[in-house]
């Protein structure tokens, strides 16, 4: 393809004192240096910056060279595939050399370096992802990025077959990307490649989907996208099990204003207890993220607005507001009830306007009161704080102790 430039109405950014510095370092003495990758797409279409990467056509050894003469640290962060990270006071940045792959096996590539733009572009995954902004604030394309931008249309580079086979990884960086970029429906090629190539998501490693799948699930138009997928049986090979995207999209209408990746999920693809080991194991997550959905299980109890106020309280004081949050949130999204509910936005709210209070009975104020240490003492104490939650939670100290006389 015949190389397309445009020059970028506002690269103001490529002055900033560390990418500068950066660039004069490696944009020199007969190598070159540019901005790649998501930086780029980014910058086109307005959207704030993330991390900026860098594409050189010097090899990693002489970029670790000149950013060491000019007093910068370099990790060797994927040296094997010609990229380092070069620490510019305090910024990292990804700095990689212009490459070809020589072998791929699905997960993985074995690379050759070039000094050929249009050739590394071939080998990267999607057409606004393969665009290259040179220190003069002009885009190079050399594969249609910037058409498909305009037409908010995401396509891979080449055959999307090869693009997948290359690492199904991209399989699911196709869906993102269209979640959050595109218009309309998913390019007919790639997704047509993404079915014939399913079976190969199943060697993916856990990590990698992870971080891919939490992405693409708060993605402006995950919830139609992500139906797109489970019609096309993209989720058994990547999680097992069968997911329900009506209940992701109707979660959606109620955290659209701060979209929560395991939240979402959760309302997915976890619908018994058991499936929050599934999701554990198949994905990695972290103690954390495992905890969390433990704490959601299958929402027995299921929370309802309709048994009032007093019960929600009580929920709220057992499960913690995190997990009360998430298990309201779902009970909204499976009652089917409008995102404005008075009654389930209300119940949802309930830990905005009120905080659970500390159990007001200590083990050694029944010690006080004569109850010897063991097994009976522990009895009293569960019995005394079911009793002052059915009692209202009260925190004047006359009622308190009526309580403790009575569990006495």
């Amino acid at each position: 393809m015949t190389e397309a430039t445009t020059r970028l109405t506002d690269a103001s950014w490529l002055e900033r004192p560390a990418l500068a510095a950066l660039l004069d370092a490696l944009d020199a003495d007969g190598e070159e240096a540019r901005v790649n990758g998501g930086a780029v797409r980014d910058a086109l279409l307005g959207l704030p910056l993330g991390d900026v990467d860098v594409a050189t056509t010097s090899h990693p050894d002489e970029v670790t060279r000149r950013a060491r003469a000019a007093g910068w640290k370099v990790a060797p962060t994927g040296i094997e595939h010609g990229t380092v990270t070069v620490i510019v006071d305090g910024q990292p940045f990804e700095v990689t050399t212009l490459r070809r792959d020589v072998a791929t096996d699905g997960r993985r590539a074995v690379v050759a370096f070039t000094r050929d733009w249009a050739e590394d572009a071939q080998r990267r995954d999607l057409t606004i992802n393969g665009l290259y902004l040179d220190r003069r604030g002009v885009v190079h394309d050399t594969v249609g990025g910037l058409d498909d931008l305009k037409a908010r249309r995401v396509r891979f580079i080449g055959s999307a077959r090869e693009r997948i086979r290359e690492d199904f990884l991209r399989t699911l960086r196709f869906f993102r990307f269209h979640a959050r970029f595109a218009e309309g429906e998913p390019d007919a090629e790639g997704f047509a490649a993404a079915i014939v190539e399913r079976e190969g998501l199943r060697r993916l490693s856990g990590e990698r989907v992870r971080a891919e799948l939490l992405k693409l699930l708060v993605a402006r138009r995950a919830p139609e996208t992500v139906a797109v997928m489970a019609g096309a049986g993209l989720f058994a090979p990547l999680l097992g099990g069968a997911p329900r995207p009506s209940r992701l999209k109707r979660l959606a209408a109620l955290d659209a204003d701060a979209p929560d990746g395991l939240l979402r999920l959760a309302a997915l693809t976890q619908f018994v207890a058991e499936d929050a080991e599934r999701l554990r194991e198949r994905l990695k997550l972290s103690n954390a993220e495992s905890a969390r959905l433990d704490a959601i299980g299958d929402l027995t109890p299921r929370p309802d607005p309709a048994a009032g106020e007093q019960a929600a309280k009580a929920a709220l004081y057992r499960h913690g507001p995190a997990a009360f949050r998430d298990r309201a949130l779902l009970a909204f999204a499976d009652a089917g009830a409008a995102p404005d509910d008075p009654a389930w936005r209300d119940f949802a709210a309930l830990l905005d306007r009120w905080t659970p209070p500390a159990m007001p009975v200590t083990a050694a104020e029944l010690m006080d009161r004569g109850v010897a240490k063991g097994p009976e003492l522990g009895r009293l104490l569960k019995a005394m704080e079911a009793a002052w939650i059915a009692a209202g939670f009260p925190q004047e100290r006359s009622e308190i102790d009526a309580l403790v006389d009575r569990a006495l």
